[in-house]
This record gives structure tokens, C-alpha cells and sequence, in this order.
């Protein structure tokens, strides 16, 4: 419950005196040898008090920033009311998974970016209110959690390709809308990058496996080891399998290289690969799992993105004495999010800034170093980025046996043998419109695989956006 004055009445803080809830953490030499979750989360104590922070704004400009407008002010007046319980029930009303984005979304760029109390102080910690909450929904049994409502049947069948986060919100919204759903997931468990892409410290698998349990429980049908291209076209599922839409929330998983030499040595990976490894075939508890995975002792890794974080942090919990993050810019360019940046460098990551791999050396077919050359900043590019230009004469380079290219991924060319008609950009994205809509009729696309590699929280909106439009596209009359 949150404190209370004399008369009952919940206790506000003045904003402009009340500083931001920290959140606990393992200690730094702890977390670099433990695949632990790093953060603790609020107490409720923490968590109501972080709540009484909210200016509750007759204008509540953060739920603009949030990608799925959750309605964060409603669900923190709960809070400061002490009705746990309906500020649940008000979150998830928008969002099927919120101990997943609690934990994972870039709050900082979006809603909390878009607070009020963030223009002359700290902004609310909404992603941790958000975690708090959702963490409370799933520490209760399965038959006493928050569900929504589900319309009456409809007879229609909606099939669903993959399983990561656009996926998972297009079918819960279909399921609410009285569909029947099947997803059809390619690998053997449910969850897409949610479980393979996102290392354990971050978002532990059982918690995924836990969200996923409540969309069974809505009547989601998931059937994994089936690959849309390979087991059915998505004309199949149409026609033979009788779906009358499809919803395509595959990613963009394939992952890109530099192209430089060296690359097919022993012990470089793809950040895809070797996460993957790691997180969903657990390689990191081998010989007990079955799947094995190359311990570096000195680490590179390629990128500057939050996969060439996870992949970095990753490689320190196997056991690597050293590990590199190679980045042709500099720290303030990088996409990663400044919280796993800082999580990264306290655990001893050692930042190379300012440089790019030329060559992958080795000796016998396995990686003894990297080649690399010095990087300074010239004129902006397309992206607002200053670009970065070589400085003559100044290679030199990191010993190493293991490399992993963290530098972007791509859409999978299968897509295009699942629809033939299917209507692609040249690097093989599909092409859909704001309602997600594609050139094959009844079929709808959203996630990574239409806008690149982007957020969490931005695919689920895609995924809840296109149940809106599957709904009424199967309502009709035709």
C-alpha cells in the first residue's frame, strides 16, 4: 500500500523534490560470471513510492510516446490508490506482455522521453512500474492472473508465422477478438528473439515462457518445428489448410557479414549464431545440454548496437578473460541503449571506439586476431550520424581467437518461396502499409520483417495494429 496521511489519504510527493526510484542491481563481479537476471525490481514499497512521483497530467503526453498507448496515467492513479489489482488490469489492457517490455523496452526513447516531469527533472521510471506490475500478475497462480475478455466466436481462423513479440500481440488481439488462432513457429520453442536473441541477464526465458502460457490459455495454438516456405506456402495455409488470413511476424533473423577475409574462420560467429547457442539451446550449460559453444578466451566483438552488447556480456559469463566491443564510432553514436552501454563497461568490457575490422587473421584455420584500422568522424549521413572515414597508416591489431560480427541482420530469402507474390523491397523486407496490409489479399505483415531490426515494443504495435485490420478484413462480407 502506498503511505498514507492522518486522514488517509495517499501521500504525494512534490515532484520537483522527490528524486527517481533507484532500482537494485547485482554487484558488477558478481553478474559478469552469472547468467542471473542483473536487475531486482521495484519492492512495492519502491514502487508506490516511484508512482506518487506522477504529476497525473491532463495531458499525459507519455502515453503519445508509447508505441501501443498504453494508458500509463490511468494505470499509476491505480497505484497511487493502492489498487494493484486494477492497475494490472488497465496495463494490460494494451499490453499482453508487460513484464517483457518492463524489462526490455527503450523506455528512455519513448514514453519516459515523452514525461512531463522529465522536462526540469528525472522523468517517472515508467518501464519499472511496468515490470513491477507485471511481475506482481505473473507471481499469481495461472487461474488468478489478469485476462481480458474474449468475444463470442466468430468461425474464423487466423494463422499467425512466428512467434516473437508482433506475433505474440497480433494473435492475443485476435484471441480477444473472438478468432481462432494457430501460430506456427520454425523453432522448437515459442518466443522468437524474446528466447533466442535476448540473453537470460536480461529477460529470463521462464518469465517469456509465462506470458506465452496466458495466451494458451486464451486459445492461441502454437505448433513449433514449422517452417513457413518449407512445410506450407502461406497460399497453402489459405487454401489447404483453410485460414482466412495470415499474419506474417517472422523478423529479419538472417544475419549479415562484412565481407571481409577471414570470416569463415574457426571461431568467428554470427551474433545470431552464438546467441542463439547461448540463450534458446542453453550451450552454456554443455556438457548438461547438448549443444556446444566456443569459449574465447579473448573476445571480439563487432557492432555497436544492443545484440553487440548482449553478445559482449555474453561472452564474459562463458568465461572470457578479455572481450572487445569494436565500433567505428564513437560511444554517443551507438544505438545501443545507455543502460546496457554502462552495464557493459562495468562489467569489463573494454570499449575500442574509432575502429573497423579490416581482416580476420588466423593460423590453421582458427582466429588468432583481428586487423583493424583507425576511424575519425567526417560529415553526417543519412541517418544524422557523422560519418566515419579511415585514418591513412594506422592498422593495427587486437589479438583475439574469437570474433563475433554483431553488425546487423537481414530478412530470410525463404520468405520468398512461402509467397511467390508476395510483394518485397530489394533487401527482401516485405512491403506492407500502415494497416499493415501487403499485395497478397488477407494477408497482413509487421515487425522486423517489414521495417528492419527495430524494437521490441515497436513490433508489438505493428502485431496489434494488423489484428485490427485482420478483424475487419475476415468480418466482411466477400
Amino acid at each position: 500500500m502506498p503511505p498514507v496521511d492522518d486522514t488517509g489519504a495517499p501521500v504525494r510527493h512534490r515532484a520537483s523534490r522527490a528524486p527517481r526510484t533507484p532500482m537494485a542491481e547485482r554487484p558488477a563481479a558478481e553478474r559478469r560470471v552469472s547468467f542471473d537476471e542483473v536487475g531486482f525490481g521495484y519492492t512495492a514499497e519502491e514502487a508506490h513510492g516511484e508512482a506518487m512521483r506522477c504529476l497525473q497530467c491532463p495531458n499525459p503526453t507519455c502515453i503519445d510516446g508509447c508505441p501501443v498507448h498504453i494508458d500509463i496515467k490511468s494505470f499509476i492513479a491505480k497505484m497511487i490508490e493502492g489498487d494493484d489489482r486494477g492497475a494490472v488490469e488497465v496495463l494490460k489492457s494494451r499490453n499482453a506482455l508487460p513484464a517483457v517490455c518492463g524489462r526490455v523496452c527503450p523506455q528512455e526513447e519513448q514514453c519516459e522521453a515523452s514525461c512531463v516531469l522529465g522536462r526540469k527533472n528525472d522523468p517517472v521510471a515508467i518501464g519499472r512500474l511496468e515490470r513491477f506490475l507485471g511481475d506482481l500478475d505473473l507471481s499469481c497462480e495461472l487461474d488468478r492472473r489478469c485476462r481480458p475478455e474474449l468475444a463470442p466466436p466468430s468461425g474464423k481462423r487466423v494463422a499467425i508465422v512466428g512467434s516473437g513479440p508482433s506475433g505474440l500481440a497480433c494473435a492475443g488481439q485476435l484471441a480477444q477478438f473472438g478468432h481462432e488462432v494457430t501460430i506456427f513457429e520454425s523453432l522448437h520453442v515459442a518466443g522468437g528473439v524474446l528466447v533466442y536473441g535476448i540473453p537470460e541477464f536480461r529477460l529470463p526465458k521462464d518469465l517469456v515462457a509465462a506470458e506465452i502460457e496466458m495466451l494458451v490459455e486464451l486459445g492461441v495454438k502454437i505448433v513449433t518445428d514449422v517452417v513457413i516456405g518449407a512445410t506450407y506456402t502461406i497460399d497453402e495455409l489459405m487454401t489447404d489448410e483453410g485460414f482466412d488470413a495470415v499474419f506474417i511476424g517472422s523478423g529479419a533473423g538472417l544475419p549479415v557479414f562484412m565481407g571481409i577475409p577471414g570470416e569463415n574462420l574457426n571461431g568467428v560467429y554470427s551474433a545470431n549464431e552464438f546467441l542463439t547457442r547461448v540463450n534458446l539451446m542453453r550451450a552454456y550449460e554443455f556438457p548438461a545440454s547438448d549443444t556446444p559453444v566456443w569459449r574465447g578466451r579473448k573476445v571480439a566483438v563487432v557492432g555497436g548496437g544492443n545484440v553487440a552488447m548482449d553478445s559482449a556480456r555474453t561472452a564474459l559469463r562463458l568465461g572470457a578473460e578479455e572481450v572487445f566491443l569494436v565500433y567505428r564510432r564513437t560511444e554517443d553514436e551507438m544505438p545501443a541503449r545507455k543502460e546496457e552501454v554502462h552495464h557493459a563497461q562495468q562489467e569489463g568490457v573494454e570499449f575500442k571506439m574509432l575502429c573497423s575490422p579490416l581482416e580476420v587473421r588466423g593460423r590453421d584455420g582458427f582466429v588468432t586476431g583481428l586487423t583493424a584500422t583507425r576511424m575519425e568522424l567526417g560529415e553526417p549521413d543519412s541517418s544524422g550520424r557523422r560519418t566515419p572515414v579511415c585514418v591513412v597508416d594506422s592498422d593495427f591489431e587486437i589479438e583475439c581467437d574469437t570474433v563475433i560480427m554483431a553488425v546487423g541482420t537481414r530478412a530470410n530469402p525463404l520468405l520468398s518461396k512461402a509467397a511467390p507474390g508476395l510483394e518485397l523491397t530489394r533487401r527482401g523486407y516485405i512491403v506492407a502499409d500502415d494497416e499493415c496490409t501487403t499485395s497478397m489479399p488477407g494477408v497482413y505483415a509487421g515487425g522486423d520483417i517489414v521495417t528492419g531490426a527495430a524494437t521490441v515494443i515497436l513490433a508489438m504495435g505493428a502485431g496489434k495494429t494488423a489484428a485490427r485490420a485482420i478483424d475487419a478484413w475476415v468480418r466482411r462480407e466477400r
